[in-house]
């Protein structure tokens, strides 16, 4: 039982307050509480779907302006992922660590948690990189 709900219970055992007023009071407590300040947004930002890469070269005169480069990643991607590798060999793992080090990307792939991935995925919906290269523009971000 939660602190509140003792106390209006030892009210109403103390005389206090009658059962009807307890009643009213234990009724106020189960009511949801609006968790943001009034004027603030009623519906909360739904997690991001996608990691997008936009890479557009710079208008020429006589361009139409389309992009050269348009990525549209599924997040859901980075879940199956990890869920795959629970599927792959040890020694394969171990192979496969010692490959992607080789390469420069120090990553061990018997480490991947489900757990890093939801949180990689929230700290992504805040994702927006904007980039200006001479001759085009890249950005960033999760949508």
């Amino acid at each position: 039982m939660d602190e509140q709900r003792r106390q209006i219970l030892e009210m109403l055992a103390e005389g206090k307050v009658t059962a009807a007023e307890a009643e009213r009071l234990i009724d106020a407590l189960e009511r949801p509480r609006p968790t943001a300040h009034p004027g603030a947004a009623s519906h909360p930002k739904p997690p991001p779907r996608y990691l997008r890469v936009v890479v557009q070269e710079e208008e020429a005169p006589g361009a139409d302006g389309a992009s050269r480069v348009n990525i549209r990643v599924p997040l859901q991607l980075l879940r199956a992922g990890v869920r795959l590798t629970s599927l792959i060999p040890p020694q394969a793992l171990t192979r496969l660590n010692a490959e992607l080090d080789k390469a420069g990307v120090p990553v061990d792939l018997t480490q991947l948690r489900q757990q890093d991935i939801e949180e990689l995925i929230e700290h992504l919906a805040d994702l927006d990189i904007d980039i200006g290269e001479p001759g085009s523009a890249v950005r960033v971000f999760c949508e």
